[in-house]
């Protein structure tokens, strides 16, 4: 009798126990899904992590597998290897990086179904809120979903209420498997058989001599599909033929109908292959040279090695000729990007190099897509490129010869919600290390941690400071808003004389403009005049943001809407006031103050789809947009030829923010935006908005001074034992009481302080200590680097131990957030 080992896609730690069928013994192995029984009655897709013979001792039943879904393995073992270390690391549960690495289309799990039972009589007597989820039911026999039932009713927390109607008799629950991937098909035409003889075929064509469309569509496929001709023959679709032969489908139906012609559905991939004639890499200029032929000295000792170069001085053509190199050599390449906004770019420069051996992995495709991508780099042979975002870390690969880290300084490489709390960037270097590859990390602005690790030996330093050609660096210029609004030259409330000055030069020179605020929605705040009233989310500790194009007021933490006021719910009054400006304001303001002039927004609100992104850069690129309005999307390494002028409107809300890493991304967001302009022969003008020309920070941005900004900042670091002297493990604790999360997080800091000492800060209350309904605190824990991370889980999980006692201790919800951004 056999035994498997199985991880099911839930916050679990543990990996369970399923006995295998007689039938599936030689079938079941690792790496492959199961459909297993957990719970009641719910079914999961586990994956299977080890087969054995040797019965487990368990005082328990052990349930047996349902079904086996895979003849082969879907999962690599290094890719098992790995996402155990993400879960030892990052201190998370096994089950959280299952459901983060595989594709929802490869998790097939059962939903809960309900079905009316029977006609509700006056007999029993109900809730109004039973009475809602009866009616909510069309037919007598219609299954709908637990979330259809809350969508028709509008009831928040239904579970309750079903249930009281199940004990009734009136309703009934039941679970079924949704289906997960589906292939996609289409249908092709092949040449009956018996038409394949000569005499048989010229008997049809004296037939369709009165059908002569019959006859010029027959005579079009011969010439596609070489049908006559077996060395030559080749697939032909329903749709190629009639977009070429110029047909309707009513004539290839008489085909059909006569049997000359059999269609048959044949799998075909979603993927957009590139079809185009293949480049050779450009050649790199000596400064390009140099530091690519230094990378491969580096990587001949180190495993890791950092390229700070400029912005627009070729980086991207250094990782194209180490990405040929890398499969050159048969090995696999994954390229990370930050942003999803990045790869329509990247991908058609890359494609015009590697054609068929690239593959795109990120959010924004569908489940099937990513399925697809999934399949294809599990069952490749040869050299591959792979270019995603974070996600991507997660890919069946077979032979990672390297992994390209761009703008490896970007916050968003880090997950935040939900777990796993990862670092795709840190997790990147481990992925490589384990299959014997190197990683080169890039940026025009490092983070300061990876740059102390480069001047600190353990990892390699290349460095490009001049800009590619003739590339000019931008001018950057301070202008100090304080002073002219207290001289009243702002005319307008966020756009200095100089700004449009120069905006309105670029626009006769036929040249483009990036204007940067990072913060969406039209006002951050509406205040009555009269007595300060602020609207705050029900659901968070928070002011809602006015969006002037839908009328609302929106919370950027939950999401929750409310119709903008006509008077103040407080006192009545009418004069209510928008209080600073975010980018659909800007825009507003913009088009008004240069109407003949096509203006772009790009933020969260109006690229949410892979189509927006493409369509708001490309018509950027090509010139249809003259200005683009946008947050940070806009800062991270689009290449644009023809923009001249770049407007930081706000810089004092980057840098005033209460985070030990405010100034360093600040800066980083200044200069990498800066960087968006005088990418050709140009000169690029920034025009730099502040209260505080005079601030340190901004004297570093306007002096491109990247080292002066990292000394400064390492020895605030080290004084107040931050990253990279220590490491941050930070505990958060939510709940709906408020009282239980504070009272119990000073005894959980209490307990941690005993074991760890001064290590333990707090509880302290974040800035924003309400979310979502549920009230957070805060325990940081600093940590010598050297310190074992196992060594400080044995720690913490002791600790929740003790803490287990406290009878309130289950209202909490608790996660760690390792080396947290």
């Amino acid at each position: 009798m056999y035994f498997v080992d199985v991880i099911l896609p839930l916050p679990l730690e543990n990996k369970y126990t399923y006995r295998v069928p007689s039938d599936l013994e030689k079938a079941v192995s690792t790496g492959c899904r199961v459909i297993v029984h957990f719970g009641k009655k719910r079914f999961y897709t586990g994956i299977v992590t080890a087969v054995y013979e040797r019965p487990p001792k368990t005082d328990y039943e052990i349930k047996e597998i349902y079904v086996l879904m895979d003849a082969t393995p879907i999962l690599r073992r290094p890719q098992l290897r790995f996402w155990e270390w993400i879960a030892n690391y990052y201190l998370c549960k096994l089950g959280d990086v299952y459901k983060a690495a595989l594709p929802a289309g490869l998790k097939i799990e059962s939903e809960t179904t309900v079905v009316k039972n029977r006609e509700y009589t006056e007999e029993i007597t109900l809730k109004p809120n039973e009475l809602s989820v009866l009616h909510a039911f069309t037919t007598e026999k219609e299954k709908l979903r637990v979330s259809e039932l809350e969508k028709r009713t509008g009831l928040r927390n239904i579970v309750p209420v079903i249930a009281s109607l199940m004990n009734k008799g009136l309703v009934e629950v039941n679970e079924e498997l949704k289906r997960g991937y589906v292939p996609k098909t289409e249908t092709y035409l092949r040449l009956a058989d018996e038409y394949k003889e000569e005499n048989v075929l010229h008997a049809a064509f004296e037939q369709l001599k009165r059908a002569k469309k019959q006859e010029q569509l027959l005579i079009g496929f011969l010439e596609l599909s070489h049908a006559l001709n077996p060395a030559l023959e080749r697939d032909i679709s329903k749709k190629e033929l009639l977009e070429k032969c110029g047909q309707s489908t009513a004539i290839l139906e008489g085909l059909l109908k006569r049997g000359i012609l059999v269609p048959y559905e044949k799998e075909v991939s979603r993927l957009q292959r590139q079809v185009c004639r293949l480049q050779s890499p450009n050649p790199l200029s000596e400064a390009q040279q140099e530091a690519c032929q230094k990378i491969r000295e580096v990587f001949r000792e180190k495993d890791i090695c950092l390229l700070h170069g400029v912005t627009s001085s070729g980086k991207t053509e250094i990782y194209i000729h180490l990405i040929r190199q890398v499969l050159d050599s048969g090995r696999q390449v994954l390229y990370m990007l930050p942003e999803i906004a990045i790869t329509t770019q990247i991908t058609e420069r890359l494609a015009k190099f590697f054609g068929d051996k690239l593959l795109v992995y990120h959010s924004k495709f569908t489940d099937n897509e990513r399925v697809e991508v999934w399949n294809r780099l599990l069952h490749a042979n040869g050299p591959m490129l792979i270019l995603g975002v974070r996600s991507s870390i997660f890919l069946p690969f077979s032979d990672l010869g390297l992994v390209i880290v761009d703008e490896e300084h970007e916050y968003t490489y880090k997950q935040q919600e939900p777990a796993p709390r990862y670092n795709a960037r840190n997790a990147a270097m481990v992925l490589a290390g384990m299959h014997g590859g190197k990683t080169l990390l890039g940026s025009a602005t490092p983070s300061i941690d990876s740059y102390f690790n480069a001047l600190t030996g353990k990892f390699g330093l290349v460095e490009l400071k001049t800009r590619f050609g003739t590339h000019q660096s931008p001018v950057v210029i301070p202008v100090d808003t304080k002073e002219l609004k207290r001289k009243k030259q702002m005319k307008h409330p966020f756009l200095s004389p100089i700004l449009l000055q120069k905006m309105q030069q670029a626009l006769e020179h036929g040249e483009q403009i990036i204007l940067f605020q990072n913060r969406r929605g039209f006002a951050p705040m509406l205040e009555c005049k009269q007595c300060g009233w602020v609207p705050r989310c029900v659901n968070c500790d928070v002011s809602m943001t006015y969006h002037k194009y839908h009328q609302h007021l929106v919370c950027h933490y939950c999401g929750y809407t409310l119709r903008v006021p006509t008077t103040c719910p407080s006192c009545g009054s009418e004069d209510l006031q928008m209080l600073g400006f975010g980018t659909e304001k800007v825009e507003e303001e913009i088009a008004g103050a240069f109407p003949e002039a096509k203006v772009e927004r790009m933020d969260l609100d109006t690229a949410r789809t892979r189509t927006a992104y493409e369509r708001i850069i490309g018509d950027f690129d090509k010139g249809k947009t003259q200005i683009l309005i946008g947050t940070q999307m806009i800062s991270k390494g689009l290449d644009f030829g023809n923009v001249s002028v770049v407007g930081i409107l706000n810089a004092d809300g980057l840098m005033n923010y209460p985070d030990f890493r405010a100034h360093e991304r600040a800066f980083q967001l200044m200069i990498q935006v800066s960087g968006r302009t005088g990418r050709r022969d140009k000169p690029g003008t920034v025009i730099l908005q502040t209260s505080q020309p005079e601030h340190p920070l901004i004297q570093m941005v306007v002096n491109n001074a990247y080292r002066e900004m990292v000394d400064w900042q390492l020895a605030e670091r080290q004084l107040f034992h931050y990253p990279p002297y220590f490491r941050l493990i930070v505990l958060v604790l939510r709940g709906k009481n408020e009282s239980v999360v504070q009272d119990l997080s000073r005894t959980y800091a209490d307990k941690l302080r005993d074991k760890l000492g001064e290590r333990v800060l707090g509880p302290v209350t974040p800035p924003v200590s309400f979310i979502k309904t549920l009230h957070i605190r805060k325990i940081v824990m600093k940590v010598e680097i050297a310190a074992s991370i196992q060594g400080m889980r044995r720690v913490l999980d002791e600790v929740y131990q003790e803490m287990q006692q406290f009878p309130t201790f289950r209202q909490l919800i608790i996660h760690y957030d390792v080396d947290p951004l």
